[in-house]
């Protein structure tokens, strides 16, 4: 039988809340992102009030957009991690006294599965390496034995922090990703940069660090926003390249809000070339934090069984998805 689940994300600048049913049809997304002040980052108790300010209008739109009536919602999803702490808790109040209000099952999500199982969705990848890079993930992800393992990941910085702590240090707003992206495209010239891959993992903050002090000593920001985006992208292609080799799997997905960058996705799909295997990457509108990717998961987790008790729901500030059982998947 077809149910409908409302999902509701608001872990960092993101208050987002979506209707889908169980078959995989995302009938709403509706979303307000907090925007810092120029060459500020996200402030957790900042971006709570206006997700708290917002919350009514986005669940109303979402519910009035999607065509479906508060009785035709068989459960709802909450994103109970991992991310800021006041961004959360604003949105577990909203799930919690929904789900009450309904007296439906309340399903906790892990933000990161979210992107990936959304992506699936969306790109139609069955068995993927997984690139998650986002502003709060940098991981190299395949699924085995009932859940997904990370294989790689940043050891400092995630790519989304470098590009935004960069993007900041030149007056801009996170996110900042877009407008790197922009400037990268109007340069060719490649200023050396340091180059940092352990094993299967990378680093950042040496990176971050030069490209700081490249601009401060005159270097244009489309040149340094080119070798930025040329240095890190590689790194995490080099890693990528080597999980797929390892897993022999034939498909690479990127998901997350720098999975929108077209250089990226370019790289990607000249290392996927060399080993016969597909890239997929998420559409744009879906790249970034959206209800969708929790409400279709709690879709797929509550069709398990999977609930919380709303006296018993809780928000986890850290939560590696690693550690979360997949049923739905064999």
């Amino acid at each position: 039988m077809n149910r409908l689940v409302l999902g509701v994300e608001s872990t960092a600048h993101t208050f987002s809340a979506s209707v889908v049913s169980t078959d995989g049809k995302i009938l709403s997304n509706a979303k307000s992102v907090y925007k810092a002040p120029e060459g500020s980052g996200i402030h957790p108790f900042e971006a709570s009030q206006n997700h708290l300010a917002a919350a009514p209008s986005v669940l109303e739109e979402a519910i009035r957009s999607s065509g479906a009536g508060l009785g035709e919602i068989s459960a709802v999803a909450y994103a109970m991690g991992p991310g800021l702490g006041p961004c959360l808790r604003v949105g577990a109040v909203a799930a919690r006294t929904l789900a009450a209000s309904l007296g439906v099952p309340l399903v906790p999500v892990n933000h990161a599965v979210g992107h990936i199982e959304l992506g699936c969705l969306l790109t139609g990848a069955r068995d993927p390496v997984v690139l998650l890079v986002s502003g709060g993930h940098t991981m190299i992800i395949a699924f085995s034995g009932g859940r997904w393992r990370i294989l790689g990941e940043s050891l400092d910085l995630t790519l989304g922090q470098l590009l935004d702590q960069f993007g900041r240090h030149h007056g801009l707003a996170s996110p900042c990703g877009r407008a790197i992206e922009e400037a990268a495209s109007r340069s060719s010239s490649y200023l050396r940069l340091p180059y940092s891959v352990k094993g299967n993992d990378v680093s950042f903050s040496g990176l971050l660090t030069a490209s700081k002090t490249l601009l401060d000593r005159g270097a244009s920001f489309e040149d340094v926003s080119y070798s930025l985006q040329e240095t890190s992208f590689s790194m995490v292609t080099e890693v990528t390249e080597r999980a797929l080799a390892f897993t022999e799997k034939k498909e690479v997905m990127i998901v997350g809000g720098v999975a929108a960058n077209r250089r990226l996705s370019q790289m990607m799909s000249a290392m996927a070339g060399r080993h016969s295997a597909r890239v997929l990457a998420v559409p744009l509108e879906y790249s970034g934090d959206c209800g969708a990717q929790i409400a279709w998961t709690g879709a797929l987790a509550h069709g398990c069984g999977i609930q919380v008790p709303v006296v018993e729901s809780s928000v986890r500030q850290s939560w590696r998805l690693d550690v979360v059982d997949i049923p739905w998947r064999s």
